[in-house]
């Protein structure tokens, strides 16, 4: 793994060295990062979990996702945005999710701004800068940016929207894991197709 190559995971097919790093990771490299997401409750959930990561580990978010879920009503924005004092007390003594004070701050502020939003508003603005074309294959890890201009514009555009805790690196991650870009590496199983979930076929783009 040390030159940053794809790997063979258990089943022999090839994967991104990090979804082979923990167990938690194997599922979610197959079945979720990279594959479009939409919708605005959805795209609201990864906003905020990406935003908790900030600092952290994503295994550490990913191993509390439930939890979060539970706590912060399934990132409905609708009712995030209805949270009162008392439900900012219970987050912040929850051991569950990520006790961070500016962090729970920024959720439910960003769920009141996104509640003013017109439906379907926030995933046309995220998807709207998605790259087209489409990035090239990385070859490696070392391939892999941690921003890019196109996510240094999505965070400025959602900050001037009034949009909290969303930096270019915070929004290329959420790229990343929502599909706006495919970073799986040229040679993984995901890229190529031979991964499935449900009988569809992973997340594909020109190499």
């Amino acid at each position: 793994m040390s030159d940053g190559a794809a790997v063979a995971g258990p089943d022999g097919r090839p994967r991104c060295p990090w979804g082979l790093s923990a167990e938690d990771y194997l599922a979610y490299h197959d079945e979720e990062w990279g594959r479009p997401v939409h919708g605005d409750d959805a795209l609201f959930e990864r906003l905020c979990l990406e935003a908790f990561q900030s600092g952290l580990s994503w295994i550490t978010i990913l191993r509390r996702r439930e939890t979060f879920r539970t706590a912060f009503a399934s990132f409905g924005i609708a009712a995030v945005a209805e949270f009162t004092d008392t439900d900012r007390e219970r987050l912040l003594a929850d051991p569950g999710i990520i006790r961070n004070r500016a962090k729970v701050d920024a959720t439910l502020a960003n769920a009141r701004v996104l509640a003013d939003w017109s439906a379907g508003e926030l995933d046309e603005l995220i998807w709207s800068y998605a790259p087209d074309p489409p990035l090239p294959a990385p070859r490696t890890t070392a391939d892999i940016p941690a921003i890019t201009d196109a996510s240094t514009a999505l965070a400025k555009a959602l900050k001037k929207r009034g949009v909290r805790f969303v930096g270019p690196t915070t929004a290329y991650a959420l790229m990343q894991a929502c599909g706006l870009v495919n970073d799986h590496l040229a040679d993984c199983a995901a890229r190529t197709g031979a991964l499935t979930v449900q009988g569809r076929p992973g997340p594909q783009r020109p190499t």
